[in-house]
C-alpha cells in the first residue's frame, strides 16, 4: 500500500463545499417494486416511502428503503421513454445519484459550480406535509450525479423531485474534478495487478473524513480487467460497488446467505497463509474460511471484508461488507484476491 500525504496549503473553509455525509443513494432500476422486494428480503432494508402514479407523480416511480443510516431510492420509469428509461436502456440497473447532506444547499451548489462542477439542477425547495428540503444537483462522472440535500427540522423521508435537465459532460480528469469542485483531498494511492489484469486506484475524501470515495481506472494488461468489464457492460463510467459497514461480519454474511445473497469465493490457499501475513487476530479463522471473508491490516489495526456477486444481470454493480477493527484502509492487500475471484467469474461468463 502506498499512502500519499496531502501537503498543499489548506484552503479556507469558506472556499470548500461543506459535506456532512451521505444522504441517500439513488438507483435507476428496471422495476422499483421488484428491487425493493429484493433489498427488503435479501438485505433487510425497510421500505419507508413511495412516489408514483397514485401520489401524483406521472414519471418516475420511486420506492425509498432504509436500514440504519443507509437510505436508498429505487427509481423506475413509468413509461417507455424519458431520462430514466433511457438511462436504464444504456446502463442497466445502476447508481444515478450519490446525494450528500449539507447545511446550506445553495452555498454548496454555488461553491461547487464556481470550482468547475457542471450544474444540473439549481437549488430548489421541495415541500410536502412533512416539511421542506432544498435540493441542488451537479454532474459527477459518466451519467452519475451528486445532489446536495438541505433538510429542515421536520425531516422529509422522501423527495418527490422533478427530473433534472440534461446532463453535461464533465471536462478533465475525475480525480482533479473532485479536488477542484468539491474540495476533496487525496489520502491514498495504489497500483494493483494480478497475472492477467491491473488497475490504478486513488482514494479521495473530505477533510473531515465524513465522505470517502475511491476512483479507479483500468491499466492495459494480458486480459480484460474487472474494471474494463464494468465499463463495457455499464456503457461508461459509473459506480462500481458500494460498501456497507457491519459490526459482526460473520453473522451478517451468514444471514445474507440465508436470504439468498451470493458472495465471491476465495481460494483455500489464501487462508493457509493468512496468519503469517497479518498476524494473530481474535477471530475464528475457520469461520472466516467457511464464509470466504478476507482480512487485511494496516498500522492502526485490521479489517474484514467480503464482496457480493453482481446483483443484476449485467456484470456491473455489487456490494461490499466491511468490519473495521481500527484499520482505516480499504483492504488493498485483498484487492488482488478480489480481482482473482472476479477474473474466475469473468472466465465463466466468457469475458476474460
Amino acid at each position: 500500500m502506498k499512502e500519499t500525504r496531502y501537503t498543499n496549503t489548506p484552503r479556507p473553509e469558506a472556499d470548500l463545499v461543506q459535506l456532512d455525509g451521505f444522504d441517500y443513494i439513488e438507483f435507476y432500476v428496471g422495476n422499483a417494486h421488484h428491487a425493493a422486494h429484493y433489498y427488503r428480503t435479501a438485505f433487510v432494508f425497510r421500505p419507508i416511502a413511495y412516489s408514483g402514479l397514485e401520489t401524483g407523480s406521472r414519471d418516475p416511480v420511486s420506492v425509498v428503503v432504509e436500514q440504519g443510516k443507509v437510505r436508498m431510492v429505487l427509481t423506475s420509469a413509468a413509461g417507455c421513454s424519458g431520462p430514466v428509461a433511457e438511462h436504464i436502456s444504456v446502463h442497466g440497473d445502476g447508481v444515478k445519484d450519490i446525494a450528500f447532506t449539507v447545511d446550506n444547499a445553495a452555498q454548496a451548489f454555488e461553491t461547487a459550480v464556481k470550482k468547475g462542477a457542471q450544474p444540473i439542477m439549481e437549488p430548489t425547495a421541495l415541500e410536502d406535509e412533512q416539511g421542506q428540503v432544498i435540493k441542488a444537483t451537479v454532474a459527477a462522472f459518466g451519467d452519475t450525479e451528486h445532489s446536495f440535500i438541505e433538510r429542515a427540522k421536520s425531516l422529509l423521508r422522501f423527495i418527490p423531485a422533478e427530473l433534472p435537465y440534461p446532463w453535461k459532460q464533465v471536462a478533465g480528469p475525475i480525480f482533479d474534478y473532485y479536488q477542484d469542485a468539491f474540495g476533496f483531498r487525496q489520502s491514498m494511492e495504489e497500483d494493483i495487478a494480478t497475472e492477467y489484469s491491473a488497475m490504478n486506484a486513488k482514494v479521495v475524501q473530505t477533510r473531515s473524513g465524513s465522505v470517502i470515495t475511491v476512483i479507479v481506472e483500468p491499466v492495459p494488461a494480458k486480459r480484460k480487467s474487472p474494471i474494463d468489464e464494468y465499463l463495457t457492460y455499464y456503457g461508461g463510467s459509473g459506480v462500481h460497488h458500494m460498501a456497507f459497514l457491519s459490526n459482526d461480519i460473520i453473522e451478517t454474511v451468514g444471514a445474507l446467505r440465508t436470504n439468498g445473497v451470493d458472495f465471491t469465493s476465495t481460494p483455500g490457499a489464501y487462508y493457509d497463509a493468512l496468519e503469517s501475513r497479518i498476524g494473530w487476530i481474535p477471530v475464528d479463522m475457520e469461520a472466516l474460511r467457511e464464509n470466504n471473508i478476507l482480512v487485511d491490516r494496516d498500522e492502526r489495526g485490521y479489517l474484514m471484508q467480503i464482496f457480493s456477486t453482481t446483483v443484476q444481470p449485467r456484470p456491473t454493480f455489487f456490494f461490499e461488507l466491511i468490519q473495521r477493527e481500527g484499520a482505516r484502509g480499504f483492504g488493498n492487500g485483498n484487492i488482488k484476491a478480489l480481482f482473482e475471484a472476479i477474473e474466475r467469474e469473468q472466465a465463466a461468463r466468457g469475458n476474460a
